[in-house]
């Protein structure tokens, strides 16, 4: 059941930011056409050692706050490459109004795009929507993984937030092939109690003819795994159709979560021509 709209409507106190990216092949290698932010987001665009381009968000302040409604739209184009995440964790402060962030992203023939951000952290307090919305070309690629964990757990802060929506609506060639929300609300029943154990959630789509042989391993690779119901990291994975691979999880720690996405998402670098991890700490 979805909450009211007003619950996730941002304050006319807050800022709202956009921002473009376009990708295009040049060559043997990918290039960032466009890279347009207006504040609070702010765009890098490193260079890196591989053939795809790669971009990070992040925000003025540091996170979203009370009424922020930000908006990142992306272009890529035939034939190229793209890595899209952030420069740190997702943080949501407290916003008794709401605010909200939507990404769509437009990925043409042959093209592969990648949007892999760090979790996304909802302080006590905390109103959060977000929502993805990605057309792909029927032979374009995509890897996609979104994260949230229950906050700030050192704190006491934990499942704290007001509300929390996710959206993911993927379409290839026109066609709806995920079309999902999630809804974490304690007006539903206390967060704590029904996530239990957990502090850590996730999804992680596999989508297109380049990530035939990644979605074949990790299917192997999770069902070759012991069933515990007390164990640290509980997945599932799930086939989207042939060229499709949609896995869930649960962990009881981000650190868990966090190497295990890392450990599915093996595959990337090579993909890439580079580590986009290999810097980070």
């Amino acid at each position: 059941m979805d909450a009211p709209t007003s619950t996730e409507a941002p304050s006319r106190t807050g800022r709202a930011g956009f921002a473009r990216l376009a990708f295009e092949r040049a060559g043997p290698r990918t290039v960032v056409r466009t890279a347009l932010a207006h504040s609070p987001l702010r765009l890098l665009t490193p260079r890196n050692h591989g053939h795809a381009a790669w971009a990070y968000t992040s925000s003025l302040g540091g996170g979203l706050v009370d009424g922020d409604h930000v908006s990142l739209e992306v272009d890529v184009a035939p034939g190229a490459s793209a890595l899209v995440s952030t420069q740190g964790a997702n943080r949501v402060y407290r916003s008794p109004n709401g605010c909200r962030s939507e990404l769509t992203a437009r990925v043409e023939e042959g093209a592969l795009l990648a949007v892999v951000p760090d979790p996304t952290v909802c302080f006590t307090g905390a109103r959060y929507a977000q929502a993805f919305d990605l057309h792909l070309h029927s032979s374009a690629s995509l890897v996609f993984v979104d994260l949230v964990t229950s906050g700030r757990d050192a704190s006491g802060e934990r499942w704290a937030f007001t509300h929390y929506t996710s959206t993911l609506r993927v379409r290839v060639d026109g066609r709806a092939r995920v079309d999902e929300r999630w809804l974490l609300d304690p007006a539903h029943g206390p967060l704590p109690e029904r996530l239990g154990r957990f502090n850590a959630l996730a999804s992680v789509l596999l989508l297109g003819p380049a990530l035939a042989s990644a979605r074949e391993s990790l299917s192997t690779q999770l069902a070759a795994l012991p069933v515990s119901s007390r164990a640290a990291l509980i997945p599932s994975v799930s086939p989207l159709g042939t060229d499709g691979l949609l896995l869930r999880a649960a962990a009881v720690s981000v650190e868990e979560l966090l190497r295990a996405t890392r450990a599915w998402l093996s595959f990337l670098p090579t993909l890439l021509g580079d580590d986009p991890w290999a810097r980070r700490v």
